[in-house]
């Protein structure tokens, strides 16, 4: 589904990624690990076509396709989702509006009948019990007075309306308590299929606890230096990130 070979970004003249190299097949869920400025949300950023990146050398093909060559529009209609870090609140705007109008958006592309708001609306319910979402939230303005908890539960329902191919998560747990990381992890577990890849970006190892994961890989000064299971979770426990510079 997505390859990266030798990817090589900067930013305002500073290289951030210096060869990356990653692939991710479908039905597989991918988590990558780093301290903080290792690059993980510019790679992140870099893949939803996010601008102000330079890529200097490489690729990236999604689906056999040159994704590189793909508006960030397009790519997102091609199935790939990023849900932020940082959610941001867009005042006046309806969340249950502004999560209809990208659903309909989606299924125009796929050539299908768009929902109507009361068709709309009990397709959200059933998709916000998912994420145990209060949907009565949805009818203020996206994200307006959520706490941090809720942004990313909004976040995660959007996804599970959107139902993308590819799905890369940046930090969403950062910030959470307890109760909504199980319920968030439980969600991203239960919205992967044969047919979708994850990508989960963190720093803290205790999502880990809840997700189904295939892969884990450290990324330090802009390159993935080692890749295993689950079990090198355990190895970056004991030794910290540190052991892994050149």
């Amino acid at each position: 589904m997505l390859k990266l070979r030798n990817l090589h970004v900067k930013i305002d003249g500073k290289a951030i990624l210096n060869g990356i190299d990653l692939t991710v097949r479908p039905g597989e869920t991918h988590v990558i690990m780093g301290p903080n400025g290792s690059g993980k949300s510019t790679l992140a950023s870099v893949l939803a076509g996010k601008p102000g990146y330079e890529i200097t050398q490489g690729s990236i093909t999604y689906n056999n396709k040159n994704l590189l060559e793909l508006d960030p529009h397009e790519r997102a209609l091609a199935g790939i989702f990023l849900a932020f870090q940082y959610p941001v609140e867009i005042p006046g705007v309806s969340g249950i509006e502004f999560l209809r109008a990208a659903v309909n958006e989606q299924r125009k592309h796929l050539k299908l009948e768009t929902l109507d708001p009361m068709e709309f609306q009990t397709f959200m319910k059933e998709k916000a019990e998912l994420v145990r979402m209060d949907s009565t939230l949805l009818s203020r303005s996206m994200n307006d007075g959520f706490s941090g908890g809720e942004k990313k539960r909004n976040e995660i329902l959007q996804m599970a309306l959107l139902n993308p191919k590819l799905k890369i998560l940046d930090e969403t747990d950062s910030g959470l308590d307890i109760d909504s990381l199980k319920t968030i992890a439980q969600a991203i577990n239960g919205l992967q299929t044969t047919d979708t890849a994850t990508i989960v970006i963190t720093h803290y190892q205790r999502i880990l606890a809840y997700l189904n994961v295939d892969f884990v890989h450290i990324l330090i000064d802009g390159k993935i230096v080692k890749s295993g299971s689950t079990e090198l979770v355990k190895e970056l426990e004991l030794s910290g990130y540190e052991n892994y510079r050149g």
